[in-house]
């Protein structure tokens, strides 16, 4: 990592970028305390300017069985038990298609029991991505506390993680809404998901994708996480420190590099589909940017929620997840979780 460090510092503008030197000290910050990103920021969001200069300065990338590049495929864990405003909307749209029969079943889980949750689908979804070879990671919260409503307890989850964890997949931590800047509340969420999940929990994306450069990589590297995956746009699509491969981040105050990997987000469901309102335009963005991914053996992850598996409202959203699957299938990607990402590109670098 300190040669990819060496090798960037030796341009001004792309280390600058790299590092994110513009949000140490941020004008302006968004509802949520998110770095405000405004248009001029995003002009160049879907080019990996860092990572083009890494392998035009001799950085070479090797995946396993000879694939090309590789796709982080995740998924944030929102509510495993709909909200209302999701069952009256999935109830709607089953009644406009006169599915009567579906726009029932909406409201009958609530009746059967919390077991029969149509948001319970991670079975549902490691099925699908197993018909491609693929594993993904699934990140929980474990807060008690949230800004909007009463989320779930993890303990209740726990046949699901069992499942998840013998399948192969990865179970990592959803850190709360008000933990990304709370070193204590991040390990007592990480020790609660670890006691239910019986092993040590590696893997963390932050709540909202709130995120403070560089400080969240600190708490985080403090709190024992091995990589985080929260480094992304919550209303765009693309990279955000013009990388399209892992990184170890640097803290410009004290010089020096984090000791934890970051995984940066490429794409967001819900972000894509509110820059880009067609199925046909949300498409054509993702497939330019898993092109652009494997024209430089990188690393594109695809963040996908477990409600839009949940929800007949969210069809276009399930149709384009499985297209990406498909054509990166194709296209001989190496398809996996955040876990078996950080794994190999520790033992490589």
């Amino acid at each position: 990592m300190r040669v990819m460090h060496d090798l960037l510092k030796q341009n001004a503008k792309i280390w600058d970028l790299f590092s994110r030197k513009e949000e140490y000290s941020p004008e302006k910050l968004d509802k949520h305390e998110r770095f405000l990103f405004v248009e001029k920021d995003l002009i160049n969001a879907t080019e990996p300017e860092a990572s083009r200069y890494l392998v035009e300065h001799g950085m070479e990338v090797e995946f396993p069985e000879n694939k090309t590049f590789a796709v982080c495929l995740t998924h944030d864990m929102d509510d495993i038990y709909p909200p209302l405003s999701h069952t009256l909307r999935s109830s709607a749209y089953c009644l406009k298609d006169l599915d009567f029969r579906s726009s029932t079943a909406q409201f009958i889980w609530k009746f059967r029991g919390h077991e029969h949750s149509p948001y319970l689908n991670f079975s549902k979804i490691m099925d699908l991505e197993e018909d491609f070879g693929a594993k993904s990671s699934f990140y929980f919260l474990a807060s008690r506390k949230d800004p909007k409503r009463f989320r779930y307890d993890i303990e209740d989850a726990e046949g699901s993680l069992g499942e998840i964890s013998d399948r192969g997949w990865e179970a990592g931590l959803h850190g709360g809404y008000y933990s990304y800047d709370d070193p204590e509340a991040l390990k007592r969420e990480k020790k609660r998901l670890e006691a239910v999940l019986g092993k040590r929990v590696i893997g963390f994306r932050n709540h909202y994708l709130r995120f403070k450069t560089p400080d969240t990589w600190e708490l985080l590297a403090d709190a024992g996480f091995s990589y985080d995956s929260t480094f992304g746009y919550s209303e765009f699509v693309g990279f955000r420190n013009g990388m399209c491969h892992p990184f170890r981040p640097y803290n410009l105050n004290e010089g020096r590099e984090i000791g934890i990997l970051e995984i940066p987000l490429t794409v967001m469901d819900v972000a894509l589909f509110k820059a880009l309102r067609s199925f046909e335009e949300a498409w054509r963005c993702t497939k330019d940017l898993i092109d652009t991914t494997a024209r430089f053996n990188g690393v594109i992850t695809l963040l996908w929620h477990n409600f839009v598996f949940g929800c007949s409202f969210r069809k276009d959203w399930i149709k384009l997840y499985e297209k990406a699957l498909r054509y990166c299938s194709e296209k001989g990607a190496w398809m996996t979780s955040g876990e078996e990402i950080y794994r190999w590109w520790e033992n490589e670098s």
